[in-house]
């Protein structure tokens, strides 16, 4: 038999029972940049050896960590509820602020 648990509240639900899945998916955002004539007149082949160069050795100095990362979330309906309702949990960060009063 198939248990699944809530990841929010630990809940133990059965197979037949509604329960739902939230995914995460993290990644850098990129803009994209407009090309211009001058960007297309120019010989770039220099600049990108230059750029190969410098990712063989930063590869060297730094512990490679994916651009991207994937998250998946098992929840009950109580917690699906206050999931939706704030999804970042941005109400419990700003009560653990503590502002100065200057």
């Amino acid at each position: 038999m198939v248990h699944i648990t809530c990841d929010l509240c630990g809940k133990k639900m059965k197979a037949g029972e509604p329960h739902y899945v939230v995914k995460i998916e993290v990644f850098a955002a990129h803009d994209a940049t407009e090309i211009t004539e001058a960007d297309l007149d120019e010989d770039h082949i220099e600049a990108i050896g230059q750029m190969i160069q410098d990712m063989e050795e930063l590869d060297e100095a730094i512990p490679y960590e994916p651009e991207a990362r994937n998250f998946r979330y098992d929840l009950c309906p109580a917690c699906r509820k206050r999931y939706l309702r704030a999804p970042l949990n941005k109400e419990a960060i700003v009560g653990k602020l503590d502002f100065s009063e200057n």
